[in-house]
């Protein structure tokens, strides 16, 4: 099974933390669409024998497309791959994009809409439910939407997640578990919760220059992040991935098949695409990428992975994981050099109680799991080949 994420290029405006690729300006949406859809056909044959299980509107904000432009890239895909009878259709959202046209058309609800052309699972965007948090932030939406947005949505869908960002500068412990049972009052399915970072050239590196806002405190992240695990998994969610916790049967197919190094296509602009041995990605411009696609070429770069590549790629998604990292498939798949120096490099961490060894399973301990990724790139094997 594999799966195709379509990365949709615009925003009504720009979050200060942000540094995907989007666009602000509207003025080539239609353009836009009906070059994804062109790109959708120029790729077909790269999935011939492949079946569609997930396909994915991430962004930028994919709310911002009318149902009609999202039926027609659902449609184009339909009509050019082999799709599974039910797949997993997920449109990523703002919570201004959904109340703002339910609450003016509340008979023709744009929560129908989805519904009826196949969208199946929302991820919505909440970030926070403080006001001064999302101004911070520069989000769309306030508290109040936010609120309104779940309320509404609930109401005609079953699988949603939400986001919500912690470790936000003058956010106490007590705020963040309000954050974390205003959604659960929900009855939410699914949560995806991250670190505020500082990324280069954003909105937010300039704040925290300019004196403007603090910076992110780390060891107040991991208390969010501790209180964030114990919460969640109390409440019956399932930590699966390190940034994502579900309940059982609400796990996201599209990126558990990430995780688990399945194929996938990325059509769109600055989007990603994994065949197992190698990655491409296309140009991160707009009108770029839209002048290659109406020549009928793909504007995308491509590398091989290496074997030493694929090896770290598969001990940092393992490690994210439930999963973990299979010592038994790091050898068969990688050789016993690259499972002797896992091992070595993994001492100090299994005598730290930061991770451990279970059925041939590596995986963080509790006390690891914030600090997994600095974990994984100490395992990393470098400069073998």
């Amino acid at each position: 099974m594999s799966g195709i994420y379509i990365h949709i290029p615009f925003c009504k405006q720009a979050c200060n933390y942000c540094d995907f690729h989007f666009s602000t300006s509207m003025k080539k949406k239609d353009e836009m669409v009906l070059a994804i859809a062109k790109e959708i056909r120029l790729r077909k044959s790269e999935f011939e024998n492949e079946e569609v299980e997930t396909i994915y509107f991430g962004g930028g904000t994919p709310s911002v497309l009318q149902v009609s432009e999202l039926k027609f890239l659902i449609d184009t895909v339909c009509e050019n791959y082999k799709v599974v009878e039910n797949p997993e259709i997920t449109l990523e959202a703002n919570p201004d994009d959904l109340t703002g046209l339910s609450i003016r058309a509340e008979s023709s609800s744009i929560f129908k809409g989805y519904r009826e052309i196949g969208i199946n699972r929302l991820s919505i965007g909440i970030q926070s439910f403080f006001e001064e948090d999302l101004q911070m932030m520069n989000r769309a939406h306030n508290a109040e939407e936010a609120k309104k947005c779940l309320e509404i949505a609930t109401q005609y869908f079953d699988n949603i997640s939400l986001d919500l960002i912690y470790g936000v500068p003058g956010m106490s412990n007590e705020k963040w578990k309000q954050n974390i049972e205003t959604a659960l009052s929900f009855g939410i399915p699914h949560i995806s919760s991250y670190a505020l970072t500082v990324e280069p050239k954003t909105a937010l590196k300039k704040l925290i220059q300019t004196g403007k806002v603090a910076a992110p405190n780390d060891e107040v992240a991991q208390e969010h992040f501790m209180i964030l695990v114990d919460t969640l998994q109390k409440n019956g969610f399932v930590h699966y991935e390190l940034s994502n916790f579900g309940k059982e049967n609400y796990f996201s197919k599209n990126n558990s098949s990430y995780w688990l190094g399945k194929k996938y296509i990325g059509i769109g602009p600055s989007a990603h695409s994994y065949d197992g041995k190698s990655r491409s990605w296309n140009i991160a411009n707009n009108s770029l990428y839209l002048k290659s696609i109406q020549n009928d070429e793909l504007p995308s770069e491509m590398e091989i992975l290496s074997v030493a590549d694929r090896y770290n790629e598969y001990v940092m998604t393992g490690l994210r994981t439930i999963w973990g990292v299979d010592l038994n498939r790091i050898e068969s798949e990688f050789g016993k050099t690259y499972l002797d120096y896992l091992l070595q490099q993994a001492q100090k961490y299994l005598h730290d109680d930061l991770v451990s060894i279970q059925n041939n399973i590596l995986k963080p301990t509790k006390k690891g799991k914030f600090l997994t990724d600095g974990i994984a790139s100490d395992l990393f094997y470098l400069n073998l080949e």
